[in-house]
């Protein structure tokens, strides 16, 4: 069990439990999410270790390991899939500069994003942990993944395009990972992280029961703040900031059920665009934020 004792990204000791969050989606198990005073990241507290926290993946309806169309969520999850696989892969080449090009996708689950890249002419790399994933990308995709170690055995300048789609609040080795993205980009290379944000609008309306904090698989809890400063610290710098329209939908259905016990569809679509309504202001206020990111 991993209790902090400093935040991770700025090694601050002035931080409080800001609230108790429970694990929906395998055990009903609750964890202490903490605040950090100084960069505002917030952190699962009494979290399991690498070694440990695979059980709390082990469930059919975890969609980004078993590519389950049960259920309503689900099979909305896997409509809304196509259009967003588009647009990352639009966003990759106008931020790159690169029609083809090599491209790493961290977390690569069942292979859907590295699939839509192969089928550009990308010469694509995956990383995956999950031993069942990793099987049912071949049986989809035709993908073979990579295990999650084998990250560190990649040559360095590599790629011109990194991913982490939801990723970077599962790693249990936030320095380590944050160092290695950044030796593997080719020079001109572009990574591209995305991340819950707990400061938008429909996390502050759902509070404990935000369908992204999703304890104990969720490690950190980013706000545009913390993020910035975990770059900087890295030697990498964040160049634009894309706002994921869909996520605040898919988050409140999920939220609406935990908060309810029910699904209220009509009640989370509201949320859900009041929160899209709020990032028309302020882009970094979006459920879900992708960062652009370069080397400094």
């Amino acid at each position: 069990m991993i209790s902090y004792q400093y935040c991770p990204v700025c090694k601050g000791e002035d931080f409080q439990n800001i609230l108790s969050a429970k694990d929906y989606t395998v055990s009903g198990e609750e964890f202490p999410v903490t605040h950090c005073k100084n960069c505002t990241l917030r952190f699962t507290q009494d979290v399991p270790d690498s070694m440990s926290i695979g059980k709390y993946y082990a469930s059919d309806s975890y969609i980004s390991h078993s590519d389950t169309q049960t259920g309503l969520v689900n099979k909305l999850y896997h409509f809304i899939r196509k259009k967003t696989l588009q647009d990352k892969k639009n966003l990759i080449s106008i931020s790159t500069g690169k029609q083809t090009g090599k491209i790493l996708d961290v977390g690569c689950g069942t292979g859907a994003f590295l699939h839509t890249m192969k089928q550009g002419g990308w010469q694509c790399t995956g990383i995956e942990p999950d031993d069942a994933a990793r099987i049912k990308a071949a049986e989809l995709y035709g993908v073979q993944p990579l295990a999650a170690e084998e990250l560190f055995t990649l040559p360095e300048n590599t790629f011109d395009a990194i991913t982490l789609w939801h990723v970077l609040e599962h790693v249990h080795e936030l320095e380590k990972y944050a160092v290695q993205l950044r030796e593997l980009l080719a020079p001109g290379g572009t990574l591209f992280i995305a991340v819950p944000n707990y400061t938008s609008y429909d996390a502050v309306y759902y509070k404990k029961y935000w369908a992204a904090y999703d304890v104990p698989r969720h490690l950190y809890h980013f706000s545009p703040a913390s993020m910035k400063l975990l770059a900087e610290n890295h030697g990498l710098v964040i160049q634009n900031v894309k706002p994921m329209w869909f996520d605040s939908f898919y988050v409140s259905i999920l939220s609406e059920k935990y908060k309810t016990g029910r699904g209220n569809m009509l009640r989370a679509f509201y949320i859900g665009l009041k929160s899209n309504l709020k990032t028309l202001r302020n882009k970094e206020k979006c459920s879900s934020l992708i960062y652009v990111i370069s080397k400094a």
